[in-house]
């Protein structure tokens, strides 16, 4: 069967910092073709990842260092759609190979840049490491124990979620191109993809709030210590333990079963966990009574083995997940009832990250030797755009052998873009000047995960309309940080950050007049996207089915957690469950204590770049070929595709991948130090993360490099495995300079000597960060209630359209006349009618 992408042609000149993006647009089914030199990509070196993420490609060799490879690299160009390349800033141009030299010899050429920091900005070119990146990202600040140093995920992430970032930007591209004929530079930025992973705590200090602080097993939100990690009798797991509308039943469930089990009494299981938060906030409730009830129930979990935990949570409706090790991974019995691993020499390794009704993601071969296809694609001319087809592909399992055509979509309109767009705009810009302009969206999103796909969508010029119920809020509405720190549905900076540039209308669905608004808006939909569990919108009569039947074109896209159908289709929870269940809890923290996992709901984060992508992709081809179909969207099965080099490790090694505080195995230097001022801010009761500075080297120079910089030149001949043998020494060493100085100063200075240094960026030093700043991250908006609140910008940047919010998210019901009336038709009189129906909210 012919994928999503068959048409296209891509040239992938990453190194292992971006092969994701490659690997990603292989399994959608395009013909992904590896450019290496002549000793081979430097991803080679690390096999596990090149194993992960060059599946499914092909391979040609060329010296782009000779006149004769940079001739034969511009020659393939003449022939593909899409190019990625994680280089950084700059180092093609010398080449002649940059973005604005391959579009003179192929106009309608979408460039990808994967970036650490972004294609312009004072730290464009700045020296990156993952632990760098992460600790620009934001999510280190608020991930750890307080008594420690901020912590990473201990298996490389960030280059990872810029590499997905990237591949939705690569398809928003070839969207606009069917418009306007025309390629562009996409470039993506990975400490601005890590700032999502805050969950929007970066806010906090733009809006007014108080900064969320790390305390180990959950956020501290002073005066309240959550509490998310607990001991299990073989391990540990995780328990949504907060209060509120949408989760306090859960809470109360839990707390019953505390009772049941003796570990408390009566007054402590009927407490009001709804309003449980308010009650501490006013101090109607010591927080004593808090630390109370969470070691009650630690002493429950301690009894339990993690599958008896997770039985519990199934049979009574509660929101606990095991933290799940990377062999107990593999034996997931969802994953499996799913089909979802797939093999490779013998070791499983992630398969489809999106079940596909019409076009099934392929099933990927085994990444390329050295230079397999060279003589196949340089041995005679490359198809210039729009002419005859390219060699048939090969490289993956199965799959039909489509010639792809390179220039891009078949039957595209040759006329000028719309706009002109400038490259990173935000807040100005019209939906007719961005790449996605055209794409209509129905969005039955909620809470986290399913609205940062649709925000993604609205910031590339999608309109995105976003249905809620009468009297039914999101609760992302009661999620901090909120502005000037006072709540209220329409106060939360983080409903903002996940719902702008959306239409709100409200709808009672289950109201006749409701439902067939709902249908007219299917019609005129592309996509209908919707974040219910399993069973919800088929139970309302919107289901798969229905839906198709009134609009064949639709492409239909269905999130949760684990999937829409197996065992564990049905388990309830937020993306902090998924996270442990993925291993990513097990993976962050310190050796000789508890997990603390990455900053709560990580897969709420991940994933929904994922969901981009399977949208893009699914929707591009619905377009070309006028084929709706439904797309089974699972955090997990998507997120797994980032742990795929630590499946491995243990499937080939007996290394099972676990926490290791800020060490790497391949680089030392290698940690996170206080500064100057740390030590006072302890004394005062207030670490929160403002003077720490991540150190990292990844090679020799900059060893050397840093040696000078302390003026220790009598080490600087050590070799790798000489410094992560004496570790702990060295450590002492950066420890000892990096306490002189400030976090500002320690980050310059090394900087300046090549060195890979970024300061751990809390709240408060994110928004004013000169880099942040200067490339336009945050966005500020007049808001009527408080006079303007303040957001963060899109991850990805384009070259001639426009990106960006046009408006904060939507009051409930706020745009019904421009929905009903401008989109749909209806005359005031048909509007009347679902008011008098009490279908409109």
């Amino acid at each position: 069967m012919v994928g999503m992408l068959a048409p296209y042609r891509v040239l992938d000149l990453t190194d292992e910092r971006g092969q994701l993006a490659g690997f990603l647009l292989a399994q959608l089914g395009a013909d992904v073709v590896l450019v290496e030199p002549p000793g081979g990509s430097p991803a080679r070196r690390g096999p596990l990842w090149w194993d992960a993420y060059a599946r499914g490609k092909r391979s040609v060799v060329l010296d782009l260092e000779s006149e004769a490879g940079r001739q034969g690299l511009r020659h393939l160009a003449t022939g593909v759609d899409v190019v990625i390349e994680s280089a950084g800033p700059g180092a093609l141009d010398r080449l002649d190979l940059g973005p604005e030299a391959l579009a003179e010899v192929n106009p309608e050429l979408v460039y990808v840049s994967i970036t650490p920091f972004g294609w312009h900005g004072p730290k464009a070119t700045w020296a990156a490491t993952d632990l760098v990146v992460q600790a620009a990202g934001g999510q280190m600040a608020i991930s750890g124990d307080e008594d420690r140093a901020p912590v990473r995920i201990s298996l490389p992430q960030a280059m990872l979620n810029a590499a997905v970032e990237a591949t939705g930007g690569a398809l928003a591209a070839l969207w606009e191109r069917a418009c306007s004929g025309r390629g562009q530079h996409v470039v993506a930025s990975a400490q601005e993809a890590m700032l999502a992973c805050t969950q929007s705590s970066v806010l906090a200090a733009a809006v007014g709030a108080a900064m969320t602080r790390r305390a180990g097993s959950g956020p501290r939100l002073p005066p309240l210590n959550l509490r998310f990690s607990y001991p299990a009798a073989d391990g540990f797991v995780t328990i949504t333990h907060v209060f509120g509308a949408s989760v306090g039943p859960f809470t109360r469930r839990l707390m019953e079963w505390v009772y049941e089990e003796g570990f408390c009494d009566e007054a402590m299981r009927d407490k009001d966990w709804v309003e449980y938060g308010n009650l501490l906030a006013t101090g109607a409730e010591p927080l004593e009574e808090f630390e109370r009830a969470k070691e009650a129930i630690a002493a429950l979990t301690a009894t339990k083995t993690k599958a008896e935990l997770l039985e519990a949570a199934l049979a009574r409706k509660l929101v606990v997940a095991p933290v799940l090790t990377v062999p107990e991974v593999l034996e997931l019995g969802q994953l499996a009832e799913r089909g979802y691993w797939e093999e490779l020499d013998g070791a499983l390794v992630p398969g489809a990250f999106v079940k596909a009704s019409g076009t099934p993601l392929a099933v990927l071969g085994p990444a390329p030797t050295l230079g397999a296809d060279t003589e196949a694609l340089l041995g005679g001319p490359a198809a210039a755009p729009g002419g005859e087809a390219s060699p048939s592909r090969g490289g993956v399992a199965g799959r039909a052998e489509v010639a792809p055509s390179p220039g891009g979509v078949a039957g595209r309109a040759e006329v000028a873009p719309s706009g002109g767009g400038v490259s990173g705009r935000t807040g100005t810009a019209t939906t007719a000047d961005k790449p996605l302009a055209g794409l209509k969206v129905l969005d039955f999103m909620w809470a986290v995960a399913g609205p940062t796909v649709t925000r993604a969508l609205a910031d590339l010029g999608a309109t995105v309309v976003r249905l809620e119920s009468p009297g039914h809020f999101d609760v992302v509405r009661g999620l901090t940080p909120f502005v000037d720190d006072v709540g209220g549905p329409d106060r939360s900076a983080q409903y903002h950050n996940m719902n702008a540039g959306k239409l709100g209308l409200c709808l009672d669905v289950a109201n006749p007049a409701g439902r067939e608004a709902v249908l007219d808006l299917v019609r005129w939909a592309d996509v209908v996207t919707e974040s219910f569990s399993p069973g919800v919108m088929a139970r309302l009569g919107l289901g798969w089915e229905d839906l198709s039947a009134v609009n064949p074109r639709l492409v239909m896209f269905s999130t949760c957690l684990m999937g829409q159908w197996g065992p564990l289709s049905r388990y309830a929870g937020f993306g902090n469950l998924s996270t442990a269940m993925c291993g990513f809890n097990e993976l962050t923290g310190w050796p000789d204590r508890p997990p603390t996992g990455p900053y709560s709901a990580y897969l709420d984060y991940l994933s929904p770049r994922f969901g981009e992508v399977a949208v893009l992709a699914a929707a591009d081809h619905a377009r070309r070929t006028g084929q709706g179909q439904y797309l089974d969207f699972s955090h997990v099965e998507s997120a797994l595709q980032c742990l795929t080099p630590g499946l491995l490790d243990w499937q080939r090694n007996g290394r099972a991948p676990t926490r290791l505080g800020n060490e790497d195995a391949a680089m030392a230097p290698h940690g996170v130090y206080a500064t100057a001022g740390q030590a006072d801010a302890v004394a005062e009761g207030r670490d929160d993360a403002g003077h720490w500075v991540a150190v990292a080297c990844a090679n020799d120079a900059q060893w050397r490099a840093l040696c000078g910089e302390l003026g220790r030149g009598d080490l600087d001949g050590l070799g790798v495995e000489e410094r992560l043998a004496r570790r702990a020494a060295l450590d002492r060493l950066v420890a000892t300079w990096c306490a002189d100085r400030t976090a500002d100063e320690a980050q310059e200075k090394l900087q300046a000597r090549g060195v890979p240094a970024h300061r751990i960026l809390n709240s408060e030093a994110a928004v004013s960060d000169p880099h942040l700043v200067a490339r336009g991250h945050w966005v500020t908006m007049p808001f009527p209630e408080t006079g303007a609140i303040t957001i963060e910008g899109p991850r990805v940047r384009f070259s001639r359209s426009s990106t960006g919010p046009d408006r904060l998210g939507p009051g409930q019901g706020e745009h019904a006349w421009e929905v009903l009336n401008g989109l749909l038709g209806y005359d005031a009189d048909r509007i009347a009618e679902l008011v008098a129906s009490e279908a409109l909210g």
